[in-house]
C-alpha cells in the first residue's frame, strides 16, 4: 500500500477542539491558522488543556484573516479578533516569551467566565516571533508546544488501541497529520519526507504528557489515566513516553488529504 495523508487537522486556538481539513497551506510556522491564538493567565503564562481540560470543548473556526468564531457550552458565540495599534502582551509559552496582540475586553471576560479564572486571549501575528529550539533547526514556530507540525501514523494508533480496554481517537494526541500505508511507528525512522508540494524534516519524537488523558469531547480527564498508562509500558525511553514525530517544513506549499507521502531519508 502506498503511504498517503489520511487526516489533516488544525487547532486554531491552542488546546481547542480539533478542526478537520481537506487541504491546508503550509507556512514556516506550521499549517496556516494553526495555534495562532492562545489563552494566558493573569501573569501572561500559557493555559492549556493540561490545567484546564474545558478548553478542549471550545470550537474555533477561522472567520477572516486573523479572527476566529468561538462556540462553547453554555456560552454565547464570540467573534475573536486581535486588537491592533496598542501595546502588545508579553505571553509566555514554555520557555519562550512572545510579544503578542491581545483580544478585546469582551473576549477576555468571555474566556475568564468559561474557565472560571482570570484569563485573556493573545494572537500571534507575523510580527510576533518565536524561534524553534536551535538544537533541532532554524525557523519559527506558532504557539504549538515546540515544533510547527506533528505527524502520527494510523498504524501506531491501531497498535495502541489493540492494547487498550476501549479504543480512543488519534485526536487525543492532537496531530496535524495522520498518515496510513505504513507499519506502526515507521515514522520513528524517517528523517525527511515530502507531502504534496512540501518537504519536511522529521526532527524529534513527541514526548507525551497528561494532556493525552483528557477526553476532548467531554472536557474532562479520564480517571483511568489512559492512554498514558498503557504507553508507559511500551513507549517509554530515556526522554519519556513518545508517540508521533515533530516536523519542520522546508518551504511553503499546499497539502491535501489523499496526497502521497514520500520518504526521502
Amino acid at each position: 500500500m502506498a503511504i498517503a495523508l489520511r487526516g489533516l487537522y488544525l487547532y486554531p486556538l491552542k488546546s481547542c477542539a480539533p478542526l478537520a481539513q481537506s487541504s491546508a497551506s503550509v507556512e514556516p510556522r506550521g499549517l496556516a491558522g494553526d495555534r495562532r491564538w492562545m489563552v494566558v493567565d493573569a501573569a501572561g503564562r500559557f493555559v492549556t488543556g493540561r490545567q484546564q481540560p474545558r478548553l478542549t470543548l471550545i470550537q474555533a473556526r477561522p472567520d477572516g484573516a486573523d479572527a476566529l468564531q468561538l462556540d462553547a457550552p453554555d456560552m454565547p458565540p464570540l467573534r475573536l479578533a486581535p486588537m491592533r495599534g496598542g501595546e502588545r502582551v508579553a505571553a509566555t509559552v514554555w520557555g519562550s516569551q512572545v510579544a503578542s496582540l491581545p483580544g478585546d475586553a469582551a473576549a477576555d471576560a468571555w474566556i475568564s467566565r468559561f474557565l472560571d479564572q482570570p484569563a485573556r486571549f493573545v494572537h500571534m501575528d507575523r510580527a510576533a516571533l518565536r524561534s524553534i529550539d536551535p538544537d533541532y533547526g532554524d525557523g519559527a514556530v506558532s504557539y504549538a508546544d515546540g515544533f510547527p507540525l506533528l505527524l502520527i501514523s494510523a498504524a501506531a494508533m491501531d497498535g495502541l488501541n489493540a492494547r487498550l480496554a476501549r479504543p480512543l481517537s488519534v485526536l487525543r494526541f492532537r496531530p496535524n497529520l495522520v498518515v496510513d500505508g505504513v507499519d506502526a511507528h515507521a515514522e520513528d525512522e524517517w528523517k525527511r519526507i515530502r507531502i504534496g508540494e512540501v518537504t519536511f524534516d522529521v526532527v524529534k519524537p513527541c514526548t507525551r504528557c497528561v494532556f493525552t488523558t483528557v477526553d476532548f469531547e467531554r472536557g474532562v480527564r479520564d480517571e483511568d489515566g489512559e492512554p498514558l498508562r498503557t504507553l508507559i509500558g511500551y513507549r517509554r525511553g530515556p526522554d519519556g513516553v513518545t508517540f508521533g514525530q515533530n516536523l519542520i517544513p522546508r518551504g511553503p506549499g499546499r497539502i491535501d488529504v489523499g496526497d502521497p507521502v514520500e520518504v526521502l531519508a
